[in-house]
């Protein structure tokens, strides 16, 4: 049961709130991966902020700390994923099998998601704490906002009619994204904007380098 944002974020931070309580032992190695991919994030900023002074504005400043907050919830979100096979994920599955927009769609999940359940929980769980560590990093930001406009577009479908959720919290999801996208926003003191700065990514005409480009 929720308290208040700031003791509730403190055991998000100690690994002692519900969803970490609920992994067991593991907990403490989520948090110990949560606070190396925040610390990581803050060092990559400073690194950008002292090296380059176009960096240094309140924009890149805030689009780090959007970067920051929505890898924070994508990582809370991967938190009672586990552990696998995670019967709270089951039952959100089994809610798209109900409400889902369109019957094609509800039709999908309970004949295919859903018989393979465990894949999915694997994978649901594998995509959002890659979507935490790609945005508080700030690495190929582009191409995993890109995704993750298909991840909460998926959800707005399927939870669509269930009673108890907003629709349009699934779109702010989308539109948050498609900012990241639009301004990449892993080059706003991120690991995107160093590498850029710092290696020959941007002149090297080799396909990992066009694909990082564009991913970037």
């Amino acid at each position: 049961m929720r308290v208040n944002p700031f003791y509730d974020s403190w055991l998000f931070l100690i690994g002692e709130d519900a969803f970490h309580l609920g992994i067991g032992p593991w907990r403490y190695l989520l948090v110990a991966i949560y606070w190396a991919l925040a610390i990581a994030s803050v060092y990559l900023a400073y690194r950008n902020w002292q090296a380059d002074p176009a960096q240094r504005t309140r924009a890149h400043l805030g689009t780090w700390l959007a970067r920051a907050l929505i890898g924070t919830m994508w990582f809370e979100g991967c938190l009672w994923k586990l552990p696998i096979p995670s019967s709270g994920f089951k039952y959100w599955l089994e809610q798209e099998g109900k409400y889902a927009a369109w019957g094609f769609y509800q039709d999908f999940v309970t004949s295919v998601l859903l018989p393979g359940f465990t894949f999915m929980n694997i994978v649901a769980f594998l995509a959002e704490i890659g979507m935490a560590a790609s945005l508080m990093l700030g690495f190929g930001v582009r191409a995993v906002a890109l995704f993750g406009m298909i991840y909460a577009a998926q959800l707005y479908i399927g939870l669509y009619r269930n009673p108890s959720e907003w629709p349009w919290a699934y779109v702010f999801i989308i539109v948050i994204n498609w900012l990241f996208y639009i301004y990449a926003a892993g080059r706003s003191l991120g690991l995107d904007a160093l590498l850029r700065r710092e290696t020959n990514l941007e002149k090297s005409d080799g396909i990992v380098a066009r694909l990082y480009r564009w991913a970037s």
